[in-house]
């Protein structure tokens, strides 16, 4: 048998729509730990005055930690999709993909696009969504563009 302790299992979260102004700290916050802090992201770059237009997804432990955030543009662009190092391999990025997702189906949108870093490339083709072109630099980050049919 293996026990792995501090380890989140793959239930043990939710992910709902927030709105900007209901949950900026929050929101934030983990958009800095992972983009600021860990890619080295300029904060100016990262925090973009757009969030406003956006709705939002966040994703708590059952305990109400934050530990997962994304947000969709209303011109059907998926981004900031930024999970807490300890829940990355939980399911997190995967299940608050699927709601932006439902979100922009349920508004009439009938593709969504991203702008992926090129790590993640195979992530999220394994959630329907295709490469378009080649690689580009982002904020210092390799990326590729990717668009999905909803």
């Amino acid at each position: 048998m293996r026990i792995n302790f501090n380890m989140p299992t793959r239930t043990d979260f939710s992910v709902r729509l927030v709105e900007w102004r209901d949950s900026s700290a929050v929101l934030a916050h983990i958009r800095t730990v992972v983009f600021v802090g860990e890619q080295q992201v300029p904060p100016e770059l990262e925090m973009d005055g757009r969030d406003g237009e956006c709705v939002h997804v966040l994703a708590e432990t059952a305990a109400g930690k934050a530990v997962g955030t994304g947000r969709l543009m209303p011109d059907g662009r998926i981004g900031r999709m930024a999970v807490l190092r300890d829940w990355r391999g939980a399911g997190v990025g995967g299940a608050m993909l699927r709601a932006l997702m439902e979100e922009a189906k349920r508004r009439g949108t009938g593709e969504v696009y991203l702008h992926s870093q090129s790590h993640a490339r195979d992530f999220y083709l394994r959630h329907g969504f295709v490469a378009e072109g080649g690689e580009y630099e982002e904020a210092g980050i390799p990326h590729i563009a990717m668009r999905a049919s909803l």
